[in-house]
């Protein structure tokens, strides 16, 4: 073997062998976050949400991320005057910060999740966590479905909407 094609096999060789079992591992085939939610029916409110907050992008990029994701059920038990004023344009702001505070940085599985008692959130804000026996409480909302995955983290669907405290951006 030439100098040129040893040297280039080894490069090959030693860039393999250097990346994380976690990135191989990974199945980029599967969806993103964003394309999850917005190819399941049960997500199409959350969906809408991250449309008119422009954060389909982000959750749409590489992450990774954990989301914990409201149903259609969830969104409807807000009146719909609620939910109308928050995908309006003037309460962008307000439906980002909302948004922001389901999504927490790094791809956190249901067996780590149970094992925290808070997680800090995009938004920059904390969310209590707690278990008890099968339960899992996030904020005010129960987990209903955990570790949904996605080519950029993991979704944990829950029921309810979580509101970050009204001193960091939660209330109107």
């Amino acid at each position: 073997m030439n100098p040129i094609r040893r040297s280039i096999a080894v490069f090959v060789i030693a860039v393999l062998f250097a990346v994380p079992a976690e990135v191989v591992a990974q199945d980029y085939d599967s969806p993103s976050i964003a394309e999850i939610a917005a190819n399941d029916d049960n997500f199409s409110t959350l969906a809408a949400a991250l449309e008119a907050a422009d954060l389909v992008e982000v959750l749409d990029g590489e992450g990774p991320f954990t989301v914990f994701a409201p149903t259609n059920e969830a969104f409807d038990a807000l009146p719909e005057e609620e939910l109308e004023a928050l995908l309006a344009e003037e309460n962008r702001e307000l439906l980002i910060n909302i948004l922001t505070f389901h999504v927490v940085e790094g791809a956190v599985t249901s067996s780590e999740v149970v094992e925290l008692d808070e997680a800090t959130t995009l938004k920059g804000a904390t969310v209590p966590i707690e278990v008890d026996g099968d339960v899992v409480r996030v904020g005010t909302t129960q987990v209903i479905q955990a570790d949904i995955e996605a080519s950029n983290g993991v979704i944990h669907v829950i029921d309810g909407i979580l509101y970050p405290p009204a001193d960091q951006g939660g209330g109107y």
